[in-house]
């Protein structure tokens, strides 16, 4: 599945991005698909849960997000527009830098956070007024500690920009590049740095941190079933229809609809999907997406399982386990 839709306190990354686009009041999406158009389309819909029209629109190459804007470009007309990273978890939202792009509205507007080694990063060197005067991708002799950290706000001068540029050496239309070229040309480009919670999904620890952090944020609830010979303590949400029979619940957790929990300890910071079966099992710091089944193993931390999975006993061995498990995969652990 697309990094995007792992859920992440049992909702997709894609749809805690498109919640903090329509907070910014942005009804109109237009969401950049490429190989997994139909498996997004799936997951998302045409917005009307988030209060929103998305349209997709088909990228037939990844070549670049510049070239995203190019895909983009007839959907986009001469509107100001806000580009946001589709694997981007930004929990306290960017709400008062898009009031001020639209205060001063700049011909882009970027956003940026200190991070400890910005060599992965675009990255910006700022005016003491927060004018942008350079950007580098990845530059491996970093002249600021300012990184791009994948939203950022454009005027239609944006469309010249990209017209502009040239394919950098990966091949790709590169939107630094771009930026960089309406600086070159004397366009107004500010740079607001955002000091919140910010965490990029793309790898498994990272993507397990977000979900223990947004776990935080969750407003406890139990709505399914816990029996007397169980405990809950801590931020617990157990959805509709969930059961938890003769086990251990320390938050934050979040147990999807339908899921059953036996003679279990879980948690604490862990996301359990929706249909799951757990027996004897315990977990803790994990991710379980949905339809998936866990039974006589303990010890399971910092682990991905994927959808419809099976994890079960298998012999003999030590009694602690680290897993990323793909959708329908099936792992035996030595008891």
């Amino acid at each position: 599945m697309p990094k995007q839709l792992i859920p992440v306190a049992n909702r997709p990354v894609l749809e805690h991005v498109l919640r903090n686009i329509r907070d910014l009041g942005v009804t109109e999406i237009g969401v950049i698909v490429g190989d997994w158009a139909a498996e997004i389309a799936e997951a998302v819909g045409d917005g009307s849960r988030f209060g929103a029209r998305i349209t997709y629109l088909q990228q037939h190459r990844p070549l670049g997000l510049a070239h995203c804007v190019t895909t983009a470009r007839d959907y986009l007309g001469d509107d100001d527009f806000v580009m946001y990273l589709g694997d981007n978890v930004l929990p306290d939202g960017v709400v008062s830098i898009a009031e001020e792009f639209r205060t001063r509205r700049p011909a882009a507007q970027i956003v940026v956070r200190k991070v400890a080694d910005p060599r992965a990063f675009g990255v910006a060197e700022l005016a003491a007024d927060g004018t942008v005067q350079r950007l580098v991708e990845k530059p491996q002799q970093p002249r600021s500690d300012l990184a791009l950290i994948g939203v950022y706000f454009f005027t239609a001068a944006v469309h010249q920009a990209v017209a502009a540029i040239r394919p950098s050496a990966r091949g790709e239309l590169e939107i630094t590049d771009a930026i960089q070229w309406l600086v070159t040309q004397g366009a107004e480009v500010k740079a607001s740095e955002y000091d919140g919670y910010w965490k990029d999904t793309g790898n498994i620890e990272d993507l397990l941190e977000c979900n223990s952090r947004l776990l935080g944020g969750l407003d406890a609830g139990i709505a399914g079933e816990v029996d007397t010979a169980s405990r809950v303590n801590g931020g617990v949400v157990i959805e509709p229809g969930a059961r938890v029979v003769r086990s251990r619940i320390e938050g934050p957790v979040i147990i999807g609809a339908n899921t059953l929990i036996e003679d279990s300890h879980i948690g604490p910071n862990t996301s359990i999907g929706r249909d799951c079966v757990l027996r004897a099992a315990r977990l803790a710091d994990s991710i379980v997406l949905d339809s998936a089944s866990i039974s006589e193993v303990t010890g399971l931390r910092g682990s991905l399982i994927g959808r419809f999975a099976t994890v079960g006993p298998g012999g003999r061995g030590q009694d602690s386990h680290r897993l990323v498990v793909g959708d329908h995969g099936r792992i035996e652990i030595a008891a």
